[in-house]
C-alpha cells in the first residue's frame, strides 16, 4: 500500500497496535469478559481473531491488503493495552478520565450528584392547562403552621 506523505513508514503498524488495543481494553471490561477466569487470555484472542478477519476481508477489497504483520500488531496491541489496564492503575485513570471536565462558575449553579433524581420533563400545553390555579392551595397540603414562640 502506498505511503501517505508526511507519514513514517510503518506508521499504520502503530495505528492497528494502538486501535486494536482500546479494543481490546473495552473487550476486557465488557461484563461477559471480566467476570470469566482467563480474561486476559480470552481479551487477546478475540480482540485477535477480529484482526485476523479484518486483514482476511481486505484481501477481498481492491486497493487494500492484506499483510500478517498487520494482523501481528492486532494481536500485541491488545495484549499490552490488557496487561497495562491491570497491571497499572494509573493507566486504568487515565482511559476511565471524564472526556470532559466540568468546572464551577461563581455564577453557575452547583452540579448535582449523579444519586440525584433526574429533572422533571417540560410540560406539553395540555398538561400545563389540566394544572389548577396557582393561587388555590393543593387540597391534600398541610395547614400553615403560625411559628411557635419561646
Amino acid at each position: 500500500m502506498p505511503e501517505v506523505p508526511g507519514e513514517f513508514p510503518g506508521f499504520d503498524k502503530v495505528a492497528h497496535f494502538g486501535v486494536y488495543g482500546l479494543l481490546g481494553t473495552a473487550l476486557l471490561r465488557a461484563p461477559i469478559v471480566w467476570r470469566r477466569r482467563g480474561r486476559i487470555l480470552l481479551t487477546v484472542c478475540l480482540a485477535s481473531f477480529f484482526g485476523a478477519t479484518d486483514e482476511w476481508h481486505q484481501y477481498f477489497v481492491p486497493g487494500r491488503s492484506c499483510e500478517f504483520l498487520d494482523w501481528v500488531a492486532d494481536t500485541l496491541g491488545p495484549a499490552l493495552a490488557v496487561t497495562l489496564y491491570l497491571c497499572w492503575p494509573l493507566y486504568r485513570r487515565v482511559l476511565e478520565m471524564p472526556v470532559r471536565w466540568r468546572r464551577r462558575r461563581a455564577s453557575a449553579p452547583a452540579l448535582v450528584p449523579a444519586s440525584a433524581p433526574a429533572p422533571a420533563t417540560t410540560p406539553t400545553p395540555d398538561a400545563v392547562s389540566a394544572l389548577p390555579d396557582s393561587n388555590v392551595p393543593p387540597v391534600d397540603s398541610p395547614p400553615s403552621e403560625s411559628p411557635k414562640q419561646f
